[in-house]
Order: structure tokens, then C-alpha cells, then sequence
């Protein structure tokens, strides 16, 4: 197999190596495995010569994307943000945009993170899918492609082979999500505890600013209100369409059309995102910071919270503290 990283002018430098390393990582350990499994890994610009980042620096590539004839998969990372958090120009990437269509084509799964995703836009390939961007471009990728089925705070989306993921470094989700569909989720486990990736809080887990929420919509900011100050052991999807004076049925179809999430799963990820404020701002104990948000089942809590997050409750307030006192160190 062979995935191609593609290398564009403006790019974010550590999600374009950070994408050679997490594959580099994956393939050996997939080859240690199963010496018999394994898969190419190759850079290319558009006429395979090196291309400068966001930042101004040269970044050399392997190969000419009109040399590459077919792929397994590609990878197209984010652009360095500008001050003024304005999507990437791409206007410059036509010929790359077009290179991607005939991959996907041709059968490559598409993947793109952050900025990188409206790529995949200019090559046409989020008319019609659910996908997913940083919080920032929402609303300029659902102004510029308003045939795309943006999913408002979504993590990462897999739709038909052309996957998309939110934030500057969701790089890391997105490979070991390619490796899972090519290799299995054993594969990708492997290729996880060997990068050890499974020790930072999850790449997706970003924080949104309230007043952008609101702007953006306001029914997901009131939703999102009132599941921070209700008795969370009471509170249902259908309470909360109660709250918001609407039906379970228009309250399902709403959140799902801007989020991708049912109520329950949207009620949720609020519960959990409080509960990983209180791990890093309260010195609570877990079981008590379960049931603030109505589990009583301790265990249940730790569960879902590694799923979530990639590491346990105690393991996460252990490094949300170590990164603050290390930033209080840098400081002084």
C-alpha cells in the first residue's frame, strides 16, 4: 500500500511531519507485528519541489503528485492560521485539488484536518457529506461549500472514504484512523501504545468559545446552558427539548443537522467536557465529579472517560497539572 502526504505551500509544519512521523511509527509497528504488513509512505508537492510553510521555511518533498499515478490514501494537514483566522487562499492548489478528485476516483481514502479540509472542498468532494473543520472556519466552510453537510463541533467524520477532522494537530486521530480502516483496530492499537499517543488528552477535545457558539447558533448555546445548570441525574433528551420549548423529534433533527450528535450524545459530550474542567480546575474526586454529572456508577464514568480521551480521569488531571506548572515554570 502506499499513502501520500501532500505538501503545500502555507502548510502547518508540524501537522505536515507530524503526519511522516504517526505513519512512520504505525508502519513499524505494524512490520514488527506482521513482517509482512507494511506500506509506503511518500511526500509530494505538485511539481516535487520543496515547498515553503506557513512560517517561511523550505520543506523538501519525495516526489511530484503528477508522478503518483494511484494511492491508498492521502493526507492533506492544516495551513498555518493567520491572524486573522481567515480560511487558506486556494486558488494557487487548483492542480492539486484536481489530483485529489482522481484519487478518490481511483479509490484512495481522502483526508484532510483542520484548514486542510477545504482542500477537499475545492476538489469537490464534501458536496453531499457530512465533515468537519476548527471551530474558526465553520462558518466560512458552510458559506464557501454550502452543499457540504458541516457537523458544528464534530471531531472526526468518516463519510464515504473522504475523512475529515477538527483542529490544528487532529493529525494524530486522523492517521490511526486511516491505519484502523486499512489494517484493523488491532493494528491501529498497536500502532497507538507504540507512538504513545494514548498519554496526552485527545487531539479533539477543543475547548469553543461560548460567545462564538452563540453567534454561530444560538439553539446550541442555550442547549449547552442549560445542561451545565441542570440536576444532571434528571436530565433527559427529553427534558431538554421541554427546556428549549420544541419536540424530541425537531430537537433530534436539529442537533444532528449542526452537530452530528443526537441529544444524548450531545448532552454528553457537555457532561464530559465539564467533567474534564473539574479534573483540571477542582481537586474533587473522581467519584464525585462523576456524580456532578449523573454517574453513579463510578466505574461507567472512568470507562466513557477513556474513551473520550484516551487515558483515565486520575491520569488526565495528573497531566493537565504537570503541562500548567510547566507553563508557570516557562513563564517565570
Amino acid at each position: 500500500m502506499k499513502v501520500t502526504i501532500v505538501g503545500m505551500e502555507g502548510c502547518l509544519p508540524s501537522g505536515f511531519f507530524g503526519l511522516l512521523d504517526i505513519l512512520a511509527l504505525a508502519r513499524q509497528a505494524i512490520s514488527a507485528r506482521d513482517s509482512e504488513q507494511s506500506f509506503e509512505i511518500l511526500s509530494a508537492s505538485i511539481d516535487g519541489n520543496p515547498v515553503r510553510d506557513g512560517y517561511g521555511n523550505i520543506i523538501a518533498v519525495d516526489a511530484s503528485l503528477r508522478d503518483v499515478q494511484k494511492c491508498d490514501a492521502v493526507f492533506i494537514s492544516g495551513f498555518a492560521p493567520k491572524n486573522s483566522r481567515q480560511a487558506p487562499d486556494l486558488a494557487p492548489h487548483r492542480e492539486a485539488a484536481a489530483w485529489i478528485r482522481r484519487q478518490h476516483s481511483q479509490g484512495a481514502l481522502i483526508c484532510g484536518s483542520c484548514s486542510g479540509v477545504f482542500l477537499l472542498g475545492e476538489a469537490g468532494l464534501l458536496d453531499g457529506r457530512s465533515c468537519t473543520t476548527t471551530w474558526w472556519l465553520h462558518d466560512e466552510m458552510t458559506n464557501r461549500y454550502p452543499r457540504a453537510k458541516a457537523k458544528w463541533g464534530a471531531t472526526l467524520i468518516d463519510d464515504r472514504g473522504v475523512i475529515t477532522a477538527g483542529g490544528p494537530v487532529s493529525w494524530i486521530d486522523l492517521a490511526l484512523h486511516v491505519v484502523r480502516r486499512l489494517y484493523g483496530p488491532e493494528a491501529a492499537r498497536v500502532a497507538a501504545d507504540f507512538a504513545v499517543v494514548d498519554t496526552a488528552p485527545s487531539t479533539q477535545a477543543a475547548y469553543i468559545p461560548a460567545g462564538h457558539l452563540a453567534g454561530a447558533n444560538p439553539l446550541l448555546a442555550e442547549a449547552e446552558h442549560i445542561i451545565r445548570h441542570a440536576a444532571q441525574s434528571s436530565l433527559t433528551a427529553e427534558t431538554l427539548a421541554k427546556r428549549l420549548s420544541t419536540s424530541g423529534r425537531t430537537l433530534h433533527r436539529r442537533l444532528v443537522d449542526a452537530t452530528g450528535q443526537s441529544p444524548k450524545q450531545f448532552i454528553d459530550r457537555v457532561r464530559f467536557e465539564m467533567a474534564r474542567d473539574s479534573l483540571e480546575m477542582t481537586s474533587k474526586s473522581v467519584k464525585q465529579i462523576a456524580a456532578d454529572i449523573g454517574y453513579l456508577d463510578e466505574s461507567s464514568f472512568r470507562r466513557t472517560f477513556k474513551r473520550l480521551y484516551g487515558m483515565n480521569p486520575t491520569a488526565y488531571r495528573a497531566l493537565s497539572r504537570s503541562s500548567r506548572d510547566s507553563g508557570r515554570s516557562s513563564d517565570t
